[in-house]
């Protein structure tokens, strides 16, 4: 089974919610998600992220699903890691 570790997202959002509050909405959606940002630019009404989780199987669609709910867009998947692991009988 192929599960997805890692993923960095390039995100656009609004400076509310803020990063701290984010982040928190975002790990919440796994039971092991690790949720780090970066904020690479900042203008009068948004930032630019890099957005980096970590888990033993990521799911995306919750997350872009949160990202959106919280006013953000993802521009871009930046980098991804992936296991491919046999499956358990």
């Amino acid at each position: 089974m192929v599960t997805l570790k890692r993923l960095v997202l390039d995100v656009l959002k609004p400076h509310q919610p803020d990063a701290l509050a984010f982040c928190k909405e975002l790990a919440q959606l796994g039971p092991d998600y690790r949720v780090s940002l970066n904020v690479d630019e900042m203008d009068e009404n948004t930032q630019t992220l890099q957005l980096e989780i970590r888990g033993e199987s990521i799911d995306l669609g919750p997350i872009e699903e949160a990202i959106a709910r919280m006013g953000a867009s993802v521009h871009s998947v930046d980098q991804v890691e992936v296991l491919n692991q046999p499956d358990e009988e």
